[in-house]
């Protein structure tokens, strides 16, 4: 892979990364602030800035070194934003509430995206430079829908697992908290194996859904 390749996978698949990333931290931070909790906020976290969010492994180190080498397995994460329970009104339906806005977020943002592309291909048709911005709109909404089913994983410490803790009993829920670390270990372990190739299926079904649309 030379210099040039690297550069444009670089533009067209870490780029998004990032922003999709940053996006669904601060969709965290936003709705835990309309929920009561300003702790985001006050950290200098609501905001779309990624290096305010950025974690050196998951965010950067990880996700380029992955597009260097030509790895098949491209994944990372950010920093969580910081949630305090005590300054909601009802943690366990605002938790719910707040976890769900990230990939919700995300979803937003490949609806979004695939107008703009829809639009920007019916006005200018495929000439030029268009089908360079057509190919890195496309990566955005594939990485976008990506993030969005890969964190609706029901399993600590994705926001799956928040949103499922809403319906299972307190124990229950309360067990699967104190042993967050083995269900990441359990989570590392499907995304090396290479189990988690699975989601490709969901992901391109909205995919081909969301561009057929448009």
């Amino acid at each position: 892979m030379d210099f040039l390749e690297i550069g444009y996978k670089l533009a067209t698949m870490f780029i998004p990364f990032l922003f999709a990333l940053s996006v669904h931290e601060f969709a965290h931070g936003w709705v835990a602030k309309l929920r009561g909790d300003r702790t985001a906020e006050q950290l200098g976290r609501l905001t779309v800035n990624p290096f305010a969010h950025a974690d050196p492994i998951g965010t950067f180190a990880l996700p380029i070194l992955s597009i260097v080498s030509g790895l098949p397995i491209f994944f990372g994460w950010a920093k969580p934003v910081p949630v305090d329970p005590r300054y909601l009104k009802s943690p366990r339906i605002d938790m719910f509430w707040i976890a769900l806005a990230g990939p919700a977020s995300n979803i937003i943002m490949a609806v979004v995206t695939a107008l703009v592309m829809g639009l920007l291909a019916h006005q200018f048709g495929m000439n030029g430079a268009m089908p360079a911005a057509v190919k890195m709109l496309n990566a955005f909404i594939l990485i976008n829908l990506f993030l969005a089913v890969f964190n609706m994983i029901p399993l600590h410490p994705l926001d799956g697992g928040k949103v499922i803790a809403r319906f299972l009993p307190l124990k229950v829920n309360y067990w699967l908290e104190q042993n967050e670390m083995i269900t990441g270990i359990i989570l590392m372990g499907l995304i090396f194996t290479g189990a988690l190739a699975i989601l490709r299926w969901p992901v391109m079904w909205m995919h081909t859904l969301l561009v057929g649309w448009i």
